[in-house]
Formats: C-alpha cells, sequence, structure tokens
C-alpha cells in the first residue's frame, strides 16, 4: 500500500485504540469466553500467519457464519482453503474443516500478517478496512458472500459513507442478502453487486441423535437469552394450568449459563409444584421442566417438539436466532419482534408468532389452530463457486 494518508491515519488511530483499551483487554482475556480469541488477536499469542499463501482465504465471524461455509466448502474439495474466525464458538466451527485456522489479529497487526492468497471471502457485515486494504494490496481478490446491512445499522453506515466507500473500493463484487441490501451498498459507492439471497438457505439441517418423543406436548425455549427465561416460565405456567401433560425444555444460548437458568427454573419448580430435571444427567423428558445442559442438541430437540420459542428476539440487543432449523423440523415457531439480524431468513419462513414477551401464553394457545411453520426457499451458489474457482 503506497503510504496514503488517509491509510497511515488509520494505522496510527488502530494503535492509539489499541493502547487506550489494554488495561480493558486485559481484563477480558481472563473471561473463559474470551481466553483464548483475546491473546490470539490482540497478542498474537499462538497465531502465527499462514503457513499457506496463494488459497482461499474465507473470513467469518462466529458460529453462524462459520457453519454456513459447509455447503460451499464442500464443493471446493481441490483447493487450499484457509480460515480466520473472531470468536471462539467460530472457531472451534471452523476446525471441522480442511483447512489451516486463525484468528483474525487486531487491524494493526493485519500489514505484517497477511500473506498473499488468492482470493479473500468475507461474510456476512465483517467490514474492518485494514484486513480489505492489506489483502487487496497483497494480491487477494477480495469477495464479499451473503453481504447485508441490517435495518438498526444502516443509519450509522450510511453517517460514515466515505469511510465504507474507501473500504468497498477493494472489493471485486458482493453477493448480497437482498434488493434492499443491494441498494444500500449502491449508496455507499459498492459496485459490481448481485442479489443471491442468503447462502444459510444452502446448509445442510440434520439431526444428530434420534431421541424418543414423549407422548404429550413438548415445547423448547431454543437459544436464549438473560431475562427471557423468565417469561417462558410465565408464560408455560399458566398453559400448564390448562394442558396439564405439556412439558418445556429450556436451552440457553450459551453454556456458561447453565448454572444461573437451572437455579432460575428451580425456583420455578418449587414454587408451581412442579418437576425438574438436567438433561444431560438422563436425557430423558420425564420432568416438567427439563434444562437442556449439553452443547450440539437444540435439532435433536427441535425434531421431538411440537412448539419452539426462539429466543434472542424478546430482547432488543441480540436480533434473533436462525428460524430455518425449528421450521424444518416442522415446529410451530413463536418468537420475538426483535429479529434485525435474522430479517432475511425469517422472510422464507411461513406460519410465524411474532409477539411480546407478555403476549407468549396466548401465542402458545394459539399454536393449537396453526399449521407447523415451513420454509419454502431454495437457493442456488453454482454461480458463488465458479467464482471462487476461476
Amino acid at each position: 500500500v503506497g503510504l496514503k494518508p488517509f491509510f497511515l491515519f488509520y494505522y496510527i488511530l488502530s494503535v492509539v485504540l489499541f493502547l487506550v483499551a489494554l488495561p480493558l483487554i486485559i481484563i477480558l482475556s481472563f473471561k473463559q469466553k474470551y481466553k483464548e480469541s483475546i491473546p490470539s488477536r490482540f497478542f498474537l499469542f499462538k497465531n502465527p500467519p499462514f503457513k499457506n499463501s496463494q488459497s482461499t482465504w474465507f473470513h467469518v465471524c462466529s458460529l453462524g457464519e462459520a457453519r454456513a461455509l459447509k455447503p460451499i466448502l464442500d464443493r471446493l474439495d481441490e483447493e487450499k482453503i484457509v480460515i480466520t474466525t473472531i470468536t471462539q464458538t467460530g472457531q472451534d466451527e471452523a476446525k471441522k474443516y480442511d483447512a489451516e485456522i486463525r484468528y483474525l489479529p487486531y487491524e494493526m497487526y493485519l500489514p505484517f500478517w497477511i500473506k498473499p492468497q488468492k482470493k479473500l471471502i468475507v461474510l456476512e457485515a465483517e467490514f474492518w478496512y485494514m484486513l480489505f486494504v492489506m489483502a487487496h494490496a497483497r494480491g487477494a481478490e477480495v469477495i464479499l458472500l451473503n453481504a447485508r446491512i441490517s435495518d438498526k445499522s444502516v443509519d450509522k453506515y450510511m453517517k460514515f459513507a466515505w469511510f465504507y466507500k474507501k473500504l468497498l473500493a477493494n472489493v471485486s463484487i458482493l453477493y448480497v442478502q437482498s434488493e434492499v441490501d443491494k441498494n444500500r451498498f449502491l449508496a455507499l459507492g459498492a459496485k459490481n453487486i448481485e442479489v443471491i439471497g442468503n447462502i444459510k438457505l444452502a446448509g445442510e439441517i440434520k439431526k444428530t441423535y434420534d431421541y424418543m418423543k414423549p407422548d404429550c406436548e413438548l415445547i423448547v425455549a431454543g437459544s436464549t437469552h438473560p431475562d427471557e427465561e423468565e417469561s417462558v416460565l410465565a408464560a408455560f405456567s399458566s398453559y400448564k394450568s390448562a394442558n396439564s401433560g405439556a412439558k418445556l425444555a429450556i436451552v440457553p444460548r450459551h453454556p456458561e449459563r447453565f448454572e444461573e437458568v437451572y437455579s432460575l427454573m428451580e425456583e420455578f419448580a418449587l414454587k408451581e409444584h412442579l418437576s425438574l430435571e438436567r438433561f444431560s444427567q438422563n436425557k430423558n423428558f420425564t420432568s416438567d421442566l427439563i434444562l437442556v445442559d449439553m452443547m450440539g442438541e437444540l435439532n435433536n430437540i427441535y425434531a421431538i417438539s411440537d412448539i419452539a420459542i426462539l429466543g434472542g428476539a424478546f430482547r432488543d440487543d441480540v436480533g434473533g436466532h436462525n428460524p430455518l432449523e425449528p421450521a424444518y423440523f416442522g415446529c410451530k415457531i413463536i418468537t420475538g419482534k426483535h429479529f434485525f439480524h435474522q430479517k432475511e431468513l425469517f422472510k422464507y419462513v411461513h406460519h410465524v408468532q411474532y409477539v411480546e414477551a407478555t403476549e407468549l401464553n396466548a401465542a402458545l394457545n394459539a399454536a393449537k389452530e396453526l399449521p407447523p411453520s415451513m420454509v419454502e426457499e431454495k437457493i442456488d451458489l453454482q454461480k458463488v463457486i465458479d467464482k471462487i474457482k476461476e
């Protein structure tokens, strides 16, 4: 990169921000959730540059995007693949592929860390200026895949349109999720944009184990966040008084919350005279309430559930979770109104109830009259595969 004034200014700013944030970075690195990712990203601990150069490089943020790569990587078996992630859950998922895996270092390291690669394919909204500029400068063709700009963040992007124009100048083609996204990227000065839909529609949805369905109604609250469990339990309490056979399984989004959610359920079970079990202890559904305290079980439980209450959308700061899985297994889906990160996916899912947390009991009752949720659309990835291989 010829040392242009803006590049130099941005680089110095990234160093200054690093120094200012250093105490916080050090404190956070002791948290279980970050104990691998922060040392790798901010101190390059066990995070050297890729051994392979001239590979196809995918950059994803976390678990969902890492998983979305599968149908693409399955069709690139001849290619050398390298992958960077931001989060530890993304890293763990990426390790399942036949690829060299790293954490993406903080921006000030990238000019020294990036090796020449054939292509850099960046998923969704991972817009790092140094990543785009340096990968492009070292000869990689930069492609945005599944690109989106959510309703919630569109104003922020437009305020900094001048900055995104510089960043997007390094991109050769954008594959976006919708016409709305296309227009937003055009407004930011992007060129060569194609609407292909959401690549998550191409993912294979499968279960890893067949559990016996209890011979009663099973409600699952999947991927729940703080405060959502209380609302679900309160709604279940009213519902159970009229539907005595119903059972409720709760699957918190983050494993570090298992104990906290169990305590909450224990308190509730005592008060309501209900039985409670941990799924990890006997893996059956004999109690009224079940805490699913194991990772990777959600699809297996959707497969035997009647109603799925999909978490992450009853509070305004998460943005909802993927509805394709419960829809695939024919659950009747109830979710909140704050599903802004999943808006594109919800467009493809029919018969969903969108309610406030206080309306959950009414939604459970209404579910009796509704058909199961279903997904209609499919996506063709051929165009993307051809582009990556060329």
